[in-house]
């Protein structure tokens, strides 16, 4: 396992771009003093490994911590991906979060007949869902995602940045809580 000054040295060499806005999903706090954002693939099995993580930082970080996720499918492998992350998206009749962890839930199941079952089972607007299904009405979202992966250097998932440098670590909870930890001391210097 690298060692932390390795891990904070790499974090510094490679910046999130863009930086978080106002399109992307958030969870917590804009002020918070920790963001951390996830490149994720609905149907990568590593990234679904890397959600109790995550939901354990954010109990433990509370309000210090801004959690957003940005899709990043890797289509070449997953092929029920792209069409998982234009759900998620089509779900964002104030449902994303929701979808997100109906998805990941069920990750085995992302088929379009499954998809459609997801989005009446949450109450979307299944009509309004089904247009957007049909025409890709969330492509663009998604394929900005993924070219802001690849501006930031992501090339697979999970792929993690805590205050907009890339984490390169393991994405265990220890691992993840140490960098924000020491992501929090460097801030107050």
């Amino acid at each position: 396992m690298q060692s932390e000054k390795a891990m904070l040295r790499t974090e510094r060499t490679i910046q999130l771009t863009p930086s978080v806005t106002d399109r992307d999903h958030v969870q917590g706090p804009d002020d918070a003093p920790l963001t951390l954002v996830l490149y994720g693939d609905y149907e990568c099995p590593y990234t679904r490994k890397s959600l109790p993580a995550v939901h354990a930082l954010q109990q433990q970080f509370g309000g210090q911590l801004r959690f957003v996720f940005r899709n990043f499918p890797l289509v070449t492998i997953h092929p029920h991906a792209l069409r998982a992350a234009e759900a998620a998206e089509a779900a964002a009749q104030g449902q994303f979060w929701v979808m997100h962890e109906e998805l990941f839930r069920h990750q085995r199941e992302l088929s379009d007949t499954s998809l459609h079952e997801y989005a009446r089972a949450l109450s979307l607007d299944t009509t309004r869902f089904a247009q957007d299904m049909a025409t890709h009405a969330h492509l663009d979202r998604v394929r900005a995602d993924v070219d802001s992966g690849i501006a930031s250097g992501v090339e697979g998932t999970p792929t993690f940045f805590i205050n907009g440098r890339r984490y390169v670590g393991p994405y265990e909870l220890e691992a993840l809580q140490t960098a924000l930890k020491l992501e929090f001391e460097r801030r107050d210097r």
